[in-house]
Parts: C-alpha cells; structure tokens; sequence
C-alpha cells in the first residue's frame, strides 16, 4: 500500500511541477510524472527507511535519557 502511496504522490508533484513551475516544458507532462513517481519511489524506499532508524533512535536515547534522569 504505501508504495501505490509513493507512487501517486509522486505523480501529483511531478504533474505539478510541470503544470505550475514549468519543469520539463519539452519533454512533455507525462514524462514529469513518471519522473516524480520514480524520485518518489526511491525516496520512500531509500530514504524513508533511514528516517525511521533514525528517529527509533532518537526515541531510544531519549527514553534513556528520561530513565537516567528521573527514573522514569
């Protein structure tokens, strides 16, 4: 599901982009949508993931942090 999610977000970025920013006037609307749905597949399969590790830590060190600190 969250990849159909990716995809279509990316797609409405892609046709905004073209429709209201002018990005890829010459190669036409559709390209700019497969290329928002490719950029946001890559992103939400490779940086998505880097973000989740990256606050589960930030959850841990501060669960640590509140343990250490009042005993919570």
């Amino acid at each position: 599901m969250d990849i159909i999610v990716w995809l279509l977000t990316g797609g409405v970025v892609g046709w905004a982009g073209y429709s209201f920013l002018g990005f890829n006037e010459e190669r036409g609307m559709k390209v700019s949508i497969v290329i928002g749905a490719a950029g946001a597949l890559v992103g939400g399969k490779m940086i998505a993931p880097m973000f989740a590790a990256a606050v589960a830590a930030a959850f841990l060190a501060l669960g640590n942090l509140l343990h250490q600190r009042w005993g919570v």
